[in-house]
């Protein structure tokens, strides 16, 4: 697909949202004043996290006034990640925007997200500007994802607009939702940012304030980093430190050889050769079978590629035969 400044494309706002009732009636009339004044058409995707207030209801009302509106529901909180996964399923448009349901960014900051993608980027990500909660954690993650990526934006856990081919090429699994930046840019997207204005949450409270997302966040940062580098070559990275702990055992055998010929033997040792040479041995096994499950990932990221280029094909063809029949 390609997106031209002419901004005729559809754009899917997808609101991912939990015990929001309190935002989204002021949500809704701040958007389609946006959407009134935008140059491209919108429409506002609601997902209801297993919300246990009245979010489900504020969405079914906003359906009704608002014709842009679209909305599901989970049954119960399946996290944030699985609300977008939902959105990505029911949404139309060319081009994707990810905005939280709490108010803390306008609507009304959207078409400036979105005029990257027009100029031909494939991902913008938002920069907050203002104040912030947590400034001192937030630039720690930012800073060693940058670190770690080789990313030259400021922020990845904001608000951003991306082409509807990122989502369907990155695959997220639990709580990965704010690493879709890098894991796009592994995929060869471009990436830009753009500043975006912060705002006071007025209503509610924040879904983000467990001390646990910290240690949690630092690990899927490393999960990730791996997932994108080491295991792209799992036996090169397994049977090197395998390599190396193999020769450091037939080193240490030496040793213990040596000093058993000379009658001052040191069990010690003997036990320090089986230790490293069982786990340089464990590490190839553990590569050899990362191999076969690469092999399988890439597969199947193949075969679905080639599944969406056909669809694609039968798309066209089907427009195609519409028109001449036309």
């Amino acid at each position: 697909m390609t997106i031209d400044e002419n901004y005729n494309f559809l754009v899917s706002t997808i609101v991912p949202a939990m015990n929001e009732e309190g935002n989204i009636e002021r949500f809704c009339e701040l958007f389609d004043q946006m959407a009134q004044a935008a140059p491209f058409r919108n429409e506002l995707v609601f997902i209801d996290d297993g919300s246990s207030d009245g979010t489900l209801a504020k969405f079914k009302q906003a359906a009704q006034t608002y014709s842009f509106v679209r909305f599901e529901t989970h049954g119960r909180n399946l996290g944030l990640t699985e609300a977008l996964l939902t959105g990505f399923e029911l949404a139309r448009g060319e081009v994707f925007v990810f905005y939280p349901a709490d108010l803390q960014f306008l609507p009304e900051d959207i078409p400036n997200l979105v005029a990257r993608i027009a100029q031909g980027t494939d991902v913008c990500a938002g920069w907050k500007q203002g104040d912030y909660q947590k400034p001192f954690v937030s630039g720690i993650y930012n800073w060693l994802s940058r670190k770690l990526f080789g990313l030259k934006i400021h922020d990845l856990n904001s608000c951003k607009a991306f082409r509807r081919e990122v989502v369907e090429q990155v695959f997220l699994r639990r709580d990965w939702h704010r690493y879709l930046v890098p894991l796009a840019s592994d995929k060869g997207f471009l990436i830009e940012e753009e500043k975006v204005t912060l705002h006071e949450r007025n209503w509610g409270k924040t879904k983000f304030g467990s001390i646990w997302r910290i240690p949690i966040g630092f690990l899927d940062l490393i999960a990730v980093k791996f997932q994108i580098t080491f295991l792209r070559k799992p036996l090169l990275f397994f049977g090197s430190i395998g390599s190396v702990l193999v020769i450091l055992g037939f080193l240490v055998g030496l040793v213990t050889i040596y000093l058993r010929l000379t009658d001052e033997g040191y069990r010690p040792l003997l036990y320090l050769v089986m230790l490293l040479v069982g786990v340089g041995m464990a590490l190839f096994v553990m590569g050899f079978m990362a191999e076969g499950q690469v092999a399988v990932k890439e597969e199947m990221a193949d075969l679905r590629k080639k599944m969406m280029r056909m669809m694609k094909r039968k798309s066209s063809a089907d427009d195609s035969d519409s028109s001449r029949t036309t």
